[in-house]
């Protein structure tokens, strides 16, 4: 049996990741200018008038209530792990992000990103805080500029060496914007296009050049947009029927194809029904489990600063929201049975003999 060798500490983080049957059910409180903004709405104020304690306070609320019913909890450096590592779970693993949130704007239009890592932090730090993984959000289109396509590709190269160097998983996220001119965030046409964009970039971050070691998806399609849906049956907005869920489960399929590791799919802030079916649609067609965020614990966010009221909601309706999420991904392929590892009896460790320990 040909085996396939994976580094100590990269076996041990995607242990850590996933539950005990190999699944991942993975939330996202890392959340900065997104959670700055939904909190401004709440406290009747500018976005850049909420403060690090509204983030800071709100982060510790949701790990403290809702960290023990995922397998992992990604969070970010600034205003989430400071003020909630004590009440992180000692059996949930820990994910840790790398990138500043937002972007520069770049290209001809202004309308492009360029990503960029968030200053005085980095891999060496991320692995010394004790994550079990690191997780890069990247904006891209691969028919962006070629020089923001490129400076994109050349950070995830540049997060790649480093969690082979501190021997940490690495999960990159990706995430599709409208950019070009007939292109809207939520028109026909974007959705039309986000099939292709996201079906090339998971093959292209699949590339061993990238050392990616699990895919942050987005669901492959606009579920709005499917004949099924298309009559407002998530927001009450009517619209133009562009595919089917047959086609869209082809869709999740070819991404299963095309992903050299195991995938995972996002929320992207979609409400929790839609999440929900994006989830069980991803996990019946190869995907290894979710890591969402505001599609599970956003509801809380018109509580604030009403603590009370937030742990009332959190522990009631966002509970009720992971349970509905476990329901539906059953189905998820454990990440050893990918085809990057066909199975945990072909998994070994690198270098492994008996002068292991010399040459890790």
């Amino acid at each position: 049996m040909k085996k396939v060798c994976i580094s100590a500490g990269k076996m041990r983080g995607l242990k850590m990741l996933a539950d005990d049957t190999g699944r991942f059910r993975m939330m996202a409180i890392d959340q900065r200018g997104s959670l700055k903004r939904m909190l401004a709405k709440a406290l009747s104020k500018e976005a850049d008038e909420v403060g690090y304690e509204d983030l800071a306070e709100f982060k510790k609320i949701v790990v403290k209530t809702l960290a023990p019913y995922s397998s992992a909890t990604l969070i970010d450096p600034v205003y989430g792990y400071p003020n909630a590592i004590k009440y992180f779970p000692r059996e949930v693993g820990l994910l840790l992000c790398d990138e500043e949130t937002g972007g520069e704007k770049a290209g001809k239009s202004g309308k492009e990103i360029k990503s960029s890592l968030i200053s005085g932090w980095g891999v060496d730090k991320i692995k010394q805080a004790g994550a079990d993984g690191v997780k890069l959000l990247i904006y891209y289109r691969g028919d962006a500029t070629p020089e923001v396509v490129e400076h994109q590709k050349n950070l995830i190269r540049e997060v790649g060496i480093a969690c082979q160097e501190y021997d940490i998983p690495y999960v990159l996220e990706l995430v599709n914007y409208p950019f070009l001119p007939d292109e809207t965030k939520e028109n026909a046409i974007f959705a039309r296009r986000k099939p292709k964009i996201v079906k090339d970039y998971v093959e292209e971050f699949s590339k061993s050049e990238y050392g990616v070691d699990i895919l942050k998806v987005e669901f492959p399609a606009n579920l709005k947009f499917t004949k099924e849906y298309a009559q407002g049956e998530f927001d009450g907005v009517k619209r133009e029927s562009l595919y089917g869920l047959s086609e869209i489960k082809d869709l999740c399929r070819e991404v299963t194809s095309l992903a050299g590791v195991p995938w995972v799919i996002l929320s992207a802030g979609v409400e929790i029904d839609e999440f929900v079916e994006n989830v069980r649609i991803a996990t019946e067609s190869g995907a290894s489990g979710f890591l969402g965020g505001r599609a599970i614990w956003q509801g809380c966010a018109k509580y604030y600063p009403h603590k009370e009221a937030m742990e009332e909601w959190l522990t009631t309706s966002g509970v009720n929201n992971f349970k509905r999420l476990h329901q539906v991904f059953q189905k998820a392929t454990p990440y050893f049975e990918h085809k990057r590892f066909e199975g945990y009896p072909n998994l070994d460790l690198e270098k492994k003999g008996v002068e292991w320990y010399k040459q890790y």
